[in-house]
């Protein structure tokens, strides 16, 4: 691999392990860029080579499964998880979760959430069955 590659790639890296950390706050081409030390339309076009994927949909993605933790692991408010990963817009935050998980946030938590079995239920279905 050339020197040229090899910091093209260390240069990419730096900007997305950036939107790794800073993923819930406001960040756009000109910030993820200059971290880059690139051009904005050079990044864009190196982004998405390096990693498959606009910086903007690596961010989306990376908000959106955050915000499926949080669904899951804590019992916050769609709203409040919506803000809290870094979008502005519920509207904007159902639309982006639906296209990239295939439901909407209440949908995939109601489907995820654990379910709670009494435990007369799971004595009886884990006692051992009598040999006879």
């Amino acid at each position: 691999m050339s020197r040229a590659v090899e910091a093209s790639n260390r240069a990419m890296l730096r900007a997305r392990d950036a939107m790794d950390r800073s993923y819930a706050d406001p960040l756009d081409i000109p910030a993820l860029a200059r971290i880059a030390h690139v051009s904005e339309a050079h990044f864009v076009r190196t982004f998405r080579t390096t990693f498959g994927e606009t910086p903007h949909r690596y961010l989306q993605r990376r908000r959106i499964e955050r915000a499926m933790y949080l669904l899951v692991q804590t019992e916050q408010d769609v709203t409040d998880i919506c803000f809290a990963v870094g979008f502005s817009s519920l509207g904007t935050f159902s639309r982006t979760f639906r296209q990239i998980v295939g439901e909407s946030p209440t949908e995939y938590r109601r489907r995820k959430a654990p379910v709670d079995v009494p435990t007369c239920f799971t004595k009886a279905w884990t006692r051992p069955s009598s040999f006879g």
